[in-house]
Order: C-alpha cells, then structure tokens, then sequence
C-alpha cells in the first residue's frame, strides 16, 4: 500500500482514537457518541444526501489548495476566492434571464474568473516581487471580506434584509428535483457532480500533461526548473490562478447550491477546512475527495450526536483538529510507518537465520 494512504489512514484512526478517549476522560461512552455522529451523516438518504452536500465545497477547496501545494505554493486565500467566486456566480445569476443549463454555465465561468483574479494578485506578487503568498492571500481574503460587505447591500440587496442577497431564482440553483426527490428532501445538488468532473480533469493536467509537469518540477525545485528552461514566473502565477478558479467553483457550489444567496459578514470556513483535506488527501485529487467525504460525514454527523447525546459538539471539532495535527506532522507517521516495516522485517531475518542454525 502508498506509503502516503498508510499516512493518511493512521491520521485518521489516532484522530478517532483521541477523540474517543476525549469522550472517555469527559464521562461519556465513546462507542455511542461515534454511533450517534456516523447514524447523523448516514442514517437515511436524506442525511447522505446531506453529508455529500457539506462534503463539496470542501472538494474543491481541497482541490485549490492540493493544486498549490504541488507546486510549492501555499494558496492560504481560498476563503476570499469562495467567497468572490461565488459572488460573481451570484451577480450573473440574478442578471441573466437565461434556461438553466447555459445559466448554469456561464455562472461555474464566472466563479472560476473570479477566483483566479482572486489569486492572479498573489501569483503576480510573488513571481514579480518575491511577497510571500501566504502574506498576500491572507490580505486578499479580507479585501474580498469588505468587497462583498459593499457590494451586496449596495447591488445585490434582498428584499428584506439587508445583510443577505436576493435569492436566486430557480434557473440559476444547482438543485434540480430529481436529486433532492431521490435523497429525501436533502440539499445535495448538482455541485457534487461538477466537483467529481473537476477531480478527474485536475488528476489528468497534474498528472499526464507537459504543464502539470513543469509546474510539479517548480515546486520541487524552483532554480532547477529555471535552469531546465521552464519559465518559473509564468508557472507560478498561472498555478495560483488555476488553485483560485478552483476555490471559485467552489464558491458557486456553496452558494447556488448549498444555499441559495450570499450573507455578508461571513468569511466560509470550507476555504481554511481546505488546508486539512488536502493535507489528509496527501495533496492528491482522489485523495482530496475521500478525505472531503470524510470531512463531510464529520460536519453533517456532529449535530446529530450533540441532539441525541449530550457529548459537546466540540468533541468533533478536536477530533479533526487533531487529524489535522497528525495529517500535518506526516513525516513523524511516515518514520514510524518505516519503522516498524523494518523492526519486521529484523524480526524475520532473525527467526529464518536461527531456523538456519538449528
């Protein structure tokens, strides 16, 4: 098995292992608490529904940040390139009087443009000016904060309240009935397939094209790249564009799908959730989407364990943090994965050597 899955898998199993003497040490039963968190995200069609809901915006944050991470970035704004993405999917919406599909189509453009000028700004700032991304994006993501706080009482105002958009109309949602018939009333909605489609056409460009190539061999070694005629600057910039298009889609599917307007004063926390499922994903794209499924699960299943227990929601939230925790130390895992392969591998040469002597 991929030294990287064995990471990922033992991250998991300490996470839920912590969690559970959490629970212990707090006076509740470990067994019913993490019966009562997976029955909440997968009890019925309607909670799977549900938990793959939750679970799509974090694919392509994770998305946007695994794709960074590949190539020696660190796109920590994909909170603002949500957000912007999906305020730009929004304002197409609520312009546009189209049929859905080109609707539909023209605002997944939108947030990708609206992304990837989110993290254009970062790209160029480090390519022409070495400015730390992570410095930049941070700042991007509360000058998309403020935009937005403008932007929508001033253009987009809902009709009642003034801290929330218009909604939008039917033609510019991801649901669609078929999905929300088959899962029960759940929110699950077009977004889901969108994101598997974008899996797979990242999964390709990292993996089988000239470009994905290039830009994994500026992230491995900028200076080597240069001297092997790569043009670095135009590497970097592009793959923080394309990790903010992403985060953008990401941005339509939270809010033309997930929910139905933007609220503002409100910075989504998928955009940061992504940093952790693209860690636990091992920065890969199928890894990004397992580990944002379980992510999700995780999300949707807490509330359920908190009303049918009194086990404090933030039990959860420290078991992700500490997956988190052992995502982020893999190196430490990887030793002593490496370890024990080899205490075993000891162990046999001894046992088959005295086999020998006798």
């Amino acid at each position: 098995m991929n030294n990287r899955v064995v990471v990922s898998l033992m991250a998991v199993l300490f996470g839920l292992l912590a969690g559970a003497l959490l629970m212990a040490v707090t006076g509740h039963n470990p067994i019913t608490g993490y019966s009562y968190l997976f029955e909440g995200g997968l009890k019925n069609p309607e909670r799977i529904g549900n938990t793959l809901a939750t679970a799509t915006p974090l694919i392509f944050s994770g998305l946007s940040v695994a794709f960074a991470f590949r190539t020696g970035l660190f796109n920590i704004g994909v909170a603002g390139q949500l957000l912007f993405g999906g305020f730009c999917a929004s304002a197409v919406g609520l312009s546009l009087d189209l049929p859905k599909a080109p609707l539909l189509t023209l605002m997944l453009i939108a947030g990708f443009l609206g992304g990837a000028l989110w993290a254009f700004v970062p790209g160029l700032l480090k390519a022409k000016f070495n400015v730390h991304e992570v410095v930049s994006s941070i700042m991007m993501n509360w000058i998309a904060y403020w935009t937005i706080y403008y932007a929508v009482p001033a253009y987009l105002k809902g009709e009642f309240l003034e801290t929330e958009s218009k909604p939008l109309p039917e033609a510019a949602s991801l649901k669609v009935p078929f999905l929300t018939e088959m899962f029960d009333g759940s929110y699950i909605n077009l977004g889901l397939f969108v994101a598997i489609l974008i899996v797979i056409i990242v999964a390709f460009i990292i993996n089988k094209t000239t470009f994905g190539y290039e830009l994994k061999a500026v992230g491995h070694n900028r200076h080597a790249a240069e001297y092997a005629g790569i043009a670095v600057n135009r590497s970097i910039v592009l793959s923080m564009a394309i990790s903010g298009g992403l985060a953008g889609i990401g941005g339509v599917a939270l809010y033309a799908g997930n929910a139905s307007n933007i609220q503002i004063g409100i910075l989504p926390s998928q955009g940061f959730d992504g940093i952790a499922v693209a860690l636990l994903g091992a920065n890969t794209p199928v890894g990004v989407l397992l580990s944002a499924l379980f992510f999700g699960l995780l999300y949707s299943g807490r509330g359920f364990m908190n009303a049918m227990t009194d086990i404090p929601p933030e039990i959860a939230d420290s078991i992700i943090a500490i997956i988190i925790y052992f995502s982020a130390t893999s190196i430490l895992i990887e030793r002593l994965v490496r370890w024990l392969i080899r205490r075993k591998a000891n162990v046999k040469s001894s046992t088959s050597h005295e086999g020998e002597v006798k």
